[in-house]
C-alpha cells in the first residue's frame, strides 16, 4: 500500500482535544497495521486504531477538503508535517497555512523493524 496523508488524533485520556497531526502514514504489506511518527498502529488507517506498544486509542481519518479535521467540540492546533506543506495545500486547495490553526513540526521516522519484531514476538508467545 502507498503512504497516505491522514489526520490522526490521540483519543485515550482526552475527549476531542487530544494532540492531533496531519502526516503520511506508511502501511504494512498486509494493510492491517501502519507506521507514523515513531509508532506502529494496529488498524487499517481509518477510524479507531491502537498504538502497538501502549494500547492507546487514536482516531484516523482522511484529510477533509474543508480543513475541518478536528471534531467540532475539539480545540487545539493540529501539528502538520513540515515536509508535507505543499502537498497539503494542494490537497485542501488553500494558499497558506493558518498559524493559529496549525503548527509545523518534524515528524519522526518509524523503525519498522523494531515493531515487526515486537508484533511477531507477541504472536510467538
Amino acid at each position: 500500500m502507498d503512504a497516505e496523508i491522514k489526520y490522526i488524533e490521540l483519543k485515550s485520556g482526552y475527549a476531542d482535544d487530544g494532540p492531533a497531526w496531519i502526516g503520511k502514514l506508511e502501511f504494512s504489506k498486509s494493510g492491517k497495521s501502519f507506521y507514523f511518527n515513531g509508532h506502529a498502529f494496529l488498524g487499517n488507517g481509518h477510524g479507531a486504531c491502537y498504538d502497538a506498544e501502549t494500547g492507546e486509542e487514536y482516531w484516523v481519518s482522511g484529510v477533509k477538503k474543508n480543513g475541518q479535521d478536528r471534531h467540532w467540540a475539539g480545540k487545539g492546533k493540529i501539528m502538520l508535517d513540515k515536509n508535507l506543506v505543499n502537498e497539503y495545500l494542494k490537497l485542501v486547495n488553500i494558499r497558506f497555512i493558518n498559524p493559529q490553526k496549525y503548527e509545523l513540526v518534524n515528524i519522526s521516522p518509524t523503525d519498522k523493524q523494531k515493531f515487526n519484531d515486537l508484533l511477531n514476538s507477541k504472536l510467538e508467545e
